[in-house]
């Protein structure tokens, strides 16, 4: 059972594929996991084995927490490329995101001009509006779309709202006008007696027609790299990857591939 539980409210800096030297920011405990999805592949583990018995940490604790870090890396380093919002679970699901963003978007500008603000979100809360407003406001505005399969999200993705429709997500994800990048994770294997394999243009053909709908600035796809809840998933392979993400150029989206 995998144990990566993120200290709160900041933790790393960390290498990070897709982003560069990466300053976590985690609006959840450091005791447990806090999702609104229960996804088969997460390091953190299922939901149900991480509850945490630690409140939320405070918008201000996150102030404080950041801008205590900030000060220690600009006197001695590394300089992140990123400020990422990601850690044990979902952040817009926290009650303060939006202000929590605003906070962060001051700090950065202080300390590290440069660096961007990332989200890393499953997308279940962009249809609130705090949240909506709060991400056209980050640099890099990362939400999840593994498929567009509703069954598919139900065995894997597994959202705990009974009223999960990624139709409507997909019709959220447009209303960005571009200021979005979408994250895929692809991979293989099973989970109990069913395949989880979305390589196929089965899955990947229609989540491409998704992506053409939303016209994001960029696209992710990605595979499994660390330890997972369940030992029967697999990582898809490069090529399969590299495969992907030339159909995604094709439309003429940027993509990049992580394997």
């Amino acid at each position: 059972m995998p144990t990566v539980i993120y200290p709160s409210p900041i933790f790393g800096p960390i290498m990070s594929r897709r982003l560069g030297v990466s300053l976590g920011i985690n609006l959840l405990p450091e005791d447990g996991k806090f999702c609104t999805f229960n996804c088969i592949y997460c390091e953190c583990g299922f939901n149900e084995d991480r509850r945490p018995r630690h409140p939320l940490p405070t918008r201000e604790e996150v102030r404080v927490a950041l801008e205590a870090k900030l000060k220690e890396m600009q006197s001695n380093g590394p300089t992140p490329n990123v400020l990422t919002f990601a850690g044990n679970g979902e952040p817009t699901a926290h009650p303060d995101f939006a202000g929590i963003v605003d906070d962060v978007i001051a700090l950065r500008n202080i300390y590290f001009p440069n660096a961007k603000v990332s989200v890393l979100s499953n997308s279940t809360m962009i249809h609130k509006p705090d949240v909506f407003i709060a991400l056209k406001k980050v640099d890099n505005n990362i939400l999840k779309l593994d498929t567009i399969d509703s069954s598919y999200i139900s065995l894997v993705d597994r959202p705990l709202q009974s009223n999960y429709n990624v139709k409507q997500v997909i019709n959220d994800m447009i209303n960005f006008k571009g200021h979005v990048i979408i994250q895929t994770m692809f991979m293989k294997g099973k989970f109990g007696d069913k395949d989880v394999d979305n390589t196929s243009d089965n899955y990947v053909l229609p989540w491409l027609n998704a992506v053409r709908a939303i016209e994001p600035q960029q696209v992710m796809v990605y595979t499994i790299d660390r330890e997972t809840p369940d030992d029967d998933l697999k990582k898809a392979t490069h090529e399969e990857l590299d495969s992907i993400a030339e159909k995604v150029r094709a439309l003429g989206i940027p993509c990049s591939a992580s394997y």
